[in-house]
């Protein structure tokens, strides 16, 4: 069995990542321009938002667990929804909400670090440098494209992307770990259109009444 830990970690870097698309292969300069185009209409729009199921196999535990969850961004505020946690940000302050333990964590990130906590726009701007790419397939409705990163100590070996044709929206991610972890998450709904209120990335202590509240602030 996965520790929770480990599992919110990998699902949050996993989902945080369907963009993080850093670096391209001068050879490749067809993979550029659909990552550059699935970035530019992402940004382009009032917010991404996307239901999706999230598959984690761990070839040395032995285990396959799957799980269902949401997310939507909107400039540098986000809402990510997973069973047992949900976190707001709303571009100053982040919360954290663990049902089982109903208690939620207040932080502040800071605001001079460009890691997605504080800054969850720059997962659309990272791309160019720190992975080769290449276009792996061409599909009727489809890219498959793989990220390979430059740095031999990172902890993943692979990033598979599928996206669409000819709207840019993700189909799939597939993040494989050298610890023998693979997470493939599928995208169920991918959605531009949405014009979410300020409301959407904050807390509401009205809504959950009764559960403890850690200030780190």
């Amino acid at each position: 069995m996965i520790k929770t830990d480990t599992m919110r970690s990998l699902i949050t870097g996993s989902i945080l990542t369907f963009i993080s698309l850093t670096a391209i292969a001068q050879n490749d300069t067809e993979a550029l321009r659909i990552l550059d185009n699935f970035s530019s209409v992402a940004l382009g729009a009032p917010s991404v938002s996307m239901k999706f199921t999230m598959e984690t196999i761990d070839q040395v535990e032995g285990t396959n667990e799957s799980r269902s969850g949401s997310i939507i961004f909107s400039k540098d505020r986000y809402r990510l929804d997973m069973p047992d946690n949900i976190i707001w940000f709303n571009g100053e302050t982040s919360w954290s909400y663990l049902p089982a333990e109903k208690e939620v964590t207040i932080a502040k990130p800071d605001k001079k670090d460009n890691s997605f906590m504080s800054k969850p726009s720059v997962i659309f701007s990272v791309y160019k440098k720190g992975y080769k790419v290449r276009l792996v397939e061409e599909k009727q409705d489809s890219y498959l494209i793989d990220l390979y990163p430059e740095d031999i100590n990172s902890d993943h070996i692979r990033i598979r992307l599928s996206i669409g044709k000819p709207m840019p929206d993700l189909k799939s991610i597939g993040y494989k770990y050298k610890n023998g972890v693979t997470v493939n998450l599928t995208v169920k709904e991918y959605d531009l259109k949405q014009q979410p209120g300020s409301s959407e990335f904050t807390f509401s202590p009205d809504k959950f009444k009764g559960v403890e509240i850690i200030d780190m602030r």
